[in-house]
């Protein structure tokens, strides 16, 4: 990391870091199950803009549209299209307690908006998505002075992996380069830092190349813009084997991204918190930056939906924070508004995870 370069708002970074040494802070929860909730169709997702089917505002210079290619289920392509749902999903969980969202940017970079033939929107999304999380955060501030909400600018892990062969027969294929990936994870940190996010989160990292080249690219943009952003960096455990899709466990998770000094790691997605909790307690041992943890609402049911209710969830994080493992706490597939409002309250008054010592061959 380039010490040298300031911070792009030393105010909001000292709230910010005031805060994490006085109490847990809480994420927000679930966009995407909150989004399903409304039950939308393809004009929802299409709005004025791409109701023929093509961007009406798209420069010359970006690649024609198709007429008959669904919208629906573009999730992050609603923060243009239906920009008041998305500030209201943001603004239901910072009244629910939450100190901290994230943009509707999961997907929003050229790899994933390609299925839509909307590559050219990705700074706009990225953008867009900064500035309705903005508003939000700031609408709620006014109501509560004295309590600073902050924005969490969403790098999400792509559909692709730079380490593995989607190919069984091919080992040595890559459906994707460390180069393609740093370049898209450019463009939308550009837009994140545009839209006033105060966090750059890499998150749901099955792919420790993939992470690599995310923050890659995010050191390229503070070298541009000569200013910089606290990091933070999730990974997701993929099964009860304990590993990253990568073969990572928890611990070399964190040493291969130590280098980024980021302001928290930390685990969300794929497992409920009582099966992320040895993989959180190791990341406490070792991790001297801060510890985040946002869990999905248990495993998936057999119709794709998540069980565990906002008591289950409050339940186990607040063991979590009891024993010293955490930092930031939050929900992931599954929550809603009254899972993160049961966990804010769940580990009220209890002090944060003192963070541990680097070990001097790292530091």
């Amino acid at each position: 990391m380039s010490a040298a370069l300031p911070w792009r708002d030393p105010d909001r970074v000292a709230a910010l870091e005031d805060a994490l040494a006085r109490r847990i802070l809480i994420i927000d929860g679930a966009m995407g199950t909150m989004i399903q909730r409304e039950t939308l169709d393809e004009h929802d997702y299409r709005g004025e803009r791409f109701a023929d089917g093509i961007d009406s505002q798209a420069p010359d210079t970006a690649p024609p549209g198709t007429p008959g290619r669904e919208l629906k289920g573009n999730n992050d392509l609603l923060t243009l299209t239906r920009r008041d749902l998305i500030f209201g999903i943001h603004r239901a969980y910072l009244e629910a307690g939450a100190d901290l969202v994230e943009t509707n940017t999961f997907n929003a970079t050229a790899v994933s908006q390609a299925d839509y033939g909307l590559e050219h929107l990705v700074h706009e999304l990225n953008r867009e998505g900064a500035r309705v999380a903005r508003d939000a955060c700031d609408a709620v501030e006014a109501t509560m002075p004295g309590r600073p909400r902050f924005v969490i600018g969403v790098l999400g892990p792509t559909s692709r992996t730079a380490s593995i062969s989607p190919d069984v027969n091919d080992p040595g294929f890559r459906n994707t380069s460390f180069d393609a990936l740093r370049d898209t994870y450019a463009e939308a940190t550009r837009g994140l830092v545009e839209g006033g996010a105060d966090v750059l989160m890499v998150e749901t990292v099955f792919d420790t190349l993939n992470a690599k080249a995310a923050l890659f690219a995010i050191e390229d943009v503070f070298a541009e813009i000569g200013n910089r952003l606290p990091v933070m960096i999730s990974g997701t455990i993929t099964d009860a084997s304990g590993r990253t899709l990568s073969g990572q466990t928890a611990e070399a998770f964190q040493v291969s991204l130590a280098h980024a000094q980021p302001l928290a790691i930390g685990l969300n997605c794929a497992l409920g918190a009582r099966d992320l909790r040895p993989h959180v307690e190791a990341l406490a041992r070792i991790a001297p930056s801060c510890v985040s943890v946002h869990p999905n609402a248990g495993l998936p049911n057999a119709f794709g939906g998540y069980d565990e209710t906002p008591e289950d969830m409050a339940e186990v994080l607040h063991e979590f924070a009891q024993s010293g493992l955490v930092n930031l706490v939050g929900g992931c597939c599954g929550t809603t508004p009254d899972h993160i409002r049961a966990i804010a309250d769940a580990v009220d008054n209890i002090p944060p995870r003192r963070r541990a010592e680097a070990p001097a061959h790292a530091a």
